[in-house]
Order: structure tokens, then C-alpha cells, then sequence
């Protein structure tokens, strides 16, 4: 009883967690689109796994599942000589890293469904240079965040953009979203499609089995289906002489 207790008392904060003050953009997921796994695990192996691991996924299923052949995954997207039986874990030392940054990097399996596609998907894309902050940026949709932005050099140098607006008769500076300085190797659009296609590879890990799944279930309702036509005309063979 008491740990069923702790369970439900954890719910708020995990709610809390996933929050933001920030309107979120939404996320277009689409788990049958292989390519964009494809990407996605290509963007997470190179610009996230420094810092941040996945120790509940492997390597061999992950590449099974996304359709990438071992082979290829072992000599393109394994840097530091893992067997692609290994889970996908980081080599930066977790006592360094805490050091570095205050907190361990969280790990990433499960941040899908913690945290939501969408509040990823936006949180990616509004980061803005901040000098007041150990590395130099914040995030509009997580407030002082330790995280330096590491998509920067693809995304470009982005700044909050504001201009002077009448309010309650005085002219005042609001804030008008974010603007890049176009110093970025992807423009706006192929930066949001880097991101989608992250934040997709993000919801698979977080679920792994629901590809196979949906696969099964397309079976079963295909299997229900013909099961109900035979079981229709069996009910009218029984019923037709109770008819009468």
C-alpha cells in the first residue's frame, strides 16, 4: 500500500516536470517513417550521446527496429567501439559530468514519455544567447537551464527578438520570439525537420515494442473482422428456424 502511495504521489511531480509556461509547438510523430528514425538516431548518436546515454536501449535492437543493417550502424553510428549487442551508453565519466554541469546529463531513454514530444520538440528550438548563464544561453521553454546548445552550430546563433509596443499608455520592450543571426549550416526549416526527426527517434525509444506492435494489432483487427462475417452468418444459420 505504501508504495502504491509513492507511486501516485510522484504524479504531480512528473506533471509539474513535463510543464512549461511557454506555448509548445506540436510534434508531428510518426513512428512507421524509417527515414526519419533513421536521421533522427543519426543526430542523437552525434550531437547527444556525449553527454547523455540511453542504458536501456541497445544498439542491435535499436538498429533492427529502424531498419539500419548492423553493419552499417556498427561503422557509422558506434564511435568508441561498443559491441552492437551494448547498450547505448555514454563515455563521459557520470562523476565529471556532474562536476561539469552540476547534475549528471539525464538520461534519455525514457524522456519521451516523461517530459512529451512536444515539450522537446519546442524546448530544441528556443534556445537564445544569454551571457548571464555558464554557457551562455537559456531556453525559453525551460527557464535557466544547465544545458549549453549543442545544435547551435546547425540552428545558428538565435537571440530574443523584441520591439516597442503601447501598453497602458507607455511605450514598453516585449518580446516577440526568437530571431537567428543566420550563422547556422541548416535554415529555419531544415533545422525544425532535424528536430522533428530527433524528437521522433526520442518517441521510439521511449517505446520501443510500438512498432511491433501496431504491426500485430493491424493483424488482430484484420483477424476480428473475418471472425465477425463467419460469426454473422452463423448467428442467421441458428436463428433462422427460431425465426420461423
Amino acid at each position: 500500500m505504501k508504495k502504491w502511495l509513492a507511486i501516485l504521489l510522484l504524479v504531480p511531480t512528473f506533471a509539474f516536470a513535463a510543464g512549461s509556461k511557454y506555448p509548445l509547438d506540436k510534434a508531428e510523430i510518426n513512428l512507421n517513417d524509417q527515414a526519419s528514425l533513421q536521421r533522427g538516431a543519426q543526430t542523437f548518436m552525434n550531437y547527444c550521446l556525449g553527454c547523455h546515454q540511453m542504458q536501456y536501449q541497445r544498439y542491435q535492437r535499436t538498429f533492427e527496429d529502424i531498419g539500419v543493417p548492423l553493419d552499417i550502424g556498427a561503422q557509422y553510428l558506434q564511435f568508441t567501439g561498443e559491441k552492437v549487442s551494448d547498450y547505448i551508453t555514454t563515455p563521459m565519466p557520470q562523476e565529471s559530468a556532474a562536476t561539469w554541469f552540476g547534475a549528471p546529463p539525464p538520461d534519455l531513454t525514457l524522456v519521451n514519455r516523461v517530459r512529451g514530444a512536444d515539450w522537446i520538440y519546442t524546448y530544441l528550438r528556443t534556445f537564445y544567447v544569454d551571457e548571464s548563464r555558464p554557457f551562455g544561453v537559456n531556453n525559453l521553454t525551460f527557464e535557466n537551464v544547465g544545458m549549453p546548445h549543442v545544435l547551435q552550430g546547425l540552428q545558428g546563433t538565435t537571440r530574443k527578438a523584441t520591439e516597442m509596443r503601447m501598453i497602458d499608455g507607455e511605450q514598453k520592450e516585449v518580446n516577440i520570439g526568437l530571431r537567428s543571426d543566420g550563422d547556422g549550416k541548416l535554415t529555419p526549416e531544415e533545422y525544425d525537420q532535424t528536430i522533428l526527426d530527433l524528437v521522433n527517434f526520442l518517441a521510439y525509444t521511449g517505446e520501443p515494442a510500438r512498432l511491433q506492435a501496431e504491426k500485430i494489432g493491424k493483424g488482430v483487427l484484420i483477424f476480428i473482422l473475418i471472425f465477425f462475417v463467419f460469426a454473422y452468418l452463423l448467428k442467421k444459420d441458428y436463428w433462422k428456424d427460431v425465426k420461423k
